[in-house]
């Protein structure tokens, strides 16, 4: 097959090779054109005038049911099948034996391999082993010659290796516009490696990397290890399950043993699974996908040797990541420096990486449904995080207009850092303090960067999150060392850890719950298990010696809850003091309002707290009763309508009544226009991903906050009829002036 020169003719080779090999008169090739009509693109046996004329329509024929269910179809006698469609033009009447299997890559369908015989017989299990090898190998080489060839290799009407431009529409999880290169997260085996040169050797390589996989995963369940950050017991049931499944291991030693390669081996089996699981309707089918593919993934990774460390994945120095999800631990695999944004399948705007993505300033877009089967590593991309759009090999005037887009945005960051040391203060004089979010080391050098007041939310979870054992008490005191050193005299408010719902820990027993978002979470599994909480303050306590302790509870509903988490905060410092250790120059102790019950209790609850900080992102999607991970609820709601309004300014004032200092954190307080209409409300600490310091402290030294609230205050009645406030004040900005 060396030496030719054109995807047809490689074709026709392959339908002769396949003929003489395996004994039978007809081998044929249906590839799929756009349309997602199958076309006889070669074939030994049949008639060559119908080749590139025979269409098939999609799930038409034999052939069409290959291509839909991606499965093989083994008949005796095909004309007998009530699906048969006879075309005379290819003269097939007199075969009766009918084998077809999936032309598969990366999960997408590329086509159908057929072999047919006179004789009516079914074919044996070997046979139709073969066939799959031989189907996996021909996906790879016809996409690898197209992908070499171009235009002079490509067969017309058909398009089997993505070349032309397309756009995604996704959701934008973290802001940013940038230009770079593919890098798909697992990248398919490249031709080269599909076929085993020894099989015996393959096989001995196979079982002891499936060994391997399941020790690993036994680590898990018991908690000695925990290298994936999405965790939950029934993920870790589930990959348990998968890794000592006969039949997944059965297939994977057939591919092998048929003359793959380990990790070809692997690719096979994904790609029937992924193919079958994709087309599937049932929810949760589709979400055992998720789980085939973490363990495919995992087991791959075994196999190449390679170190799993941070840092240690190599990439181009701007680098778009592709993946179906990524976790915590994953993204950190990566050189952060070399990381210019990430395109995710599934994800969510409050998953961990989007986080992490906010606070380290990577643009994240997710949801974008299918991407994966359209891009290659290396191509050309266009990451658009404010409209949440991805282009893939753009057009030279689409990337024109990006590039306009970026140098007014570089503009935009320069007028930022212009005002970066400047205090966010209104023309109305009021002092605004804008604070970070963060939670990781690689957080900390946007302190300085950006200009922020401190930090108003350190997330204390992502430690435990992305470690593969619990934090040991040094560990957690050296981390928030650090954080207070690169605050220096700036506050550092550390939330104390808020676990559960989506957040359980790989090394923990979670309890798998109906509804985790209003289950035993945070301070209830504080609560619950005491030492595990006073671990945790004990090292904040320690870290902080002769210096300013600033903590937090998350997820209080009612202020008991609070008074009996205050008096173990209280044990710890009285511990330490008797002890002889030193302690904290000064400490207050605050929490983190979260919930309607606790809100309609703010002045009971600033008897006790030194301070609140409003989580605006579950205060929101408690009152809403719309779950901020559910993509078909998230987006219902406008944070700025008045019911929502209303409550923030319920506890804004309160506070100020009670002469106890409030902030509000969440992605509302990093986007303009819904910053102004808080700080009319009352709020004077606003604590914000990294991307939000600049726009926002532009908008406010453009803002009377005074004004805006008698805009706005008329319209937040309890009698009020407007569906949102939003409009309102973005006419009041054009009016200001008032960049937004």
């Amino acid at each position: 097959m060396a030496g030719t020169e054109s995807v047809q003719e490689r074709l026709d080779h392959f339908v002769d090779a396949i003929t003489d090999s395996m004994k039978v008169k007809v081998a044929s090739i249906y590839l799929k054109r756009p349309g997602g009509d199958l076309e006889l693109s070669a074939t030994r046996g049949l008639k060559k005038s119908a080749v590139h004329k025979t269409l098939m329509k999609r799930g038409e024929g034999l052939v069409g049911h290959v291509s839909q269910t991606a499965r093989p179809l083994n008949l005796a006698d095909a004309p007998a099948h009530p699906l048969f469609s006879y075309r005379p033009e290819t003269g097939e009447e007199k075969f009766s034996s009918f084998l077809g299997v999936p032309v598969l890559r990366g999960g997408r369908t590329l086509g159908v391999l057929v072999v047919q015989s006179e004789q009516a017989r079914n074919f044996n299990e070997d046979e139709v082993e073969d066939l799959l090898t031989v189907a996996m190998v021909l996906a790879e080489i016809i996409v690898d010659d197209e992908r070499v060839g171009g235009k002079k290799a490509a067969l017309k009407g058909i398009t089997l290796n993505p070349t032309r431009p397309e756009t995604f529409q996704g959701k934008a999880f973290a802001d940013g516009l940038v230009s770079g290169v593919a890098h798909l997260h697992v990248p398919p085996v490249p031709p080269s490696d599909l076929l085993a040169e020894n099989i015996a050797t393959e096989e001995i390589r196979l079982e002891e990397a499936v060994t391997k996989l399941r020790a690993s995963v036994d680590a898990m369940v018991r908690g000695e290890a925990a290298t994936l950050s999405r965790a939950s017991k029934e993920i870790y049931e589930t990959y348990r399950m998968f890794a000592y499944d006969r039949k997944w291991v059965k297939r994977l030693r057939e591919a092998v043993h048929s003359g793959l390669t380990s990790e070809a081996a692997v690719e096979r089996v994904r790609n029937e699974h992924r193919a079958r699981l994709m087309k599937s309707r049932d929810p949760y089918l589709r979400a055992r996908l998720h789980d085939l593919e973490d363990l495919a993934n995992r087991l791959l990774r075994i196999l190449s040797g390679e170190s799993v460390g941070p840092g240690n994945r190599e990439i181009s120095d701007d680098a778009v990541i592709f993946a179906r999800d990524l976790g915590p631990a994953e993204l950190l695999d990566y050189d952060r420096s070399k990381i210019i944004g990430i395109v995710l399948e599934e994800g969510s705007m409050s998953s961990h990486t989007a986080i992490i993505c906010r606070a380290i300033g990577v643009p994240l877009i997710g949801r974008a449904e299918g991407v994966l089967d359209h891009v290659e590593t290396g191509d050309p991309i266009l990451l658009d995080g404010e409209t949440g759009e991805v282009h893939i090999r753009p057009v030279e005037s689409r990337l024109a207009g990006f590039q306009l887009r970026m140098s007014i945005r570089g503009e935009m960051f320069k007028a930022y850092e212009a005002i970066k040391q400047k205090p966010a203060t209104t023309k109305d004089g009021r002092r605004i303090s804008l604070l970070l979010n963060a939670g990781l080391v690689v957080d900390l050098p946007q302190i300085e960067q950006s200009g922020a007041d401190g930090i108003g939310l350190f997330r204390t979870e992502f430690q435990f999150m992305i470690s593969e054992y619990m934090p040991r008490l040094n560990e957690q005191t050296d981390l928030y060392r650090q954080a207070l050193n690169a605050c220096g005299d700036r506050p550092v408010t550390f939330r104390t850890l808020d676990l559960g719902g989506d957040k359980i820990l790989p090394y923990m027993d979670p309890v798998p719950e109906e509804n985790p978002a209003i289950g035993w979470r945070a301070i209830r599994i504080g609560l619950d298990r005491p030492g595990l909480l006073r671990y945790q303050l004990r090292a904040l306590i320690a870290a902080a010696a002769d210096r300013h302790l600033r903590v937090m509870f998350p997820m209080v509903t009612t202020v008991d809850e609070f008074i009996t988490a205050r008096a173990l905060f209280d044990k710890e410092v009285q511990r330490a003091s008797n002890l002889g250790q030193p302690l904290p120059n000064k400490i207050e102790v605050g929490v983190m309002m979260e919930t309607p019950s606790l809100a309609w209790s703010v002045r009971a609850i600033c008897d006790h707290a030194d301070f609140v900080s409003v989580g605006a992102n579950d205060l929101m999607q408690f009152f809403f009763a719309a779950d901020r991970d559910n993509v078909r609820v998230s987006d219902r709601f406008d944070p700025l309508h008045p019911a929502s309004l209303s409550i923030l300014r319920f506890i804004a004032e309160g506070c100020h009544d009670s002469d106890v200092p409030v902030s509000i954190c969440g992605e509302i307080a990093g986007r303009p226009v819904e910053a102004i209409t808080l700080v009319a409300l009352g709020f004077d600490a606003l604590s914000m991903p990294v991307t939000g310091i600049g726009p926002v402290k532009s908008a406010l030294l453009a803002l009377d906050s005074a004004k805006l609230k008698d805009v706005i205050t008329p319209l937040i009645t309890i009698d009020s009829r407007v569906e949102s406030v939003r409009e309102h004040v973005r006419q009041f900005c054009m009016q200001e002036g008032i960049p937004i």
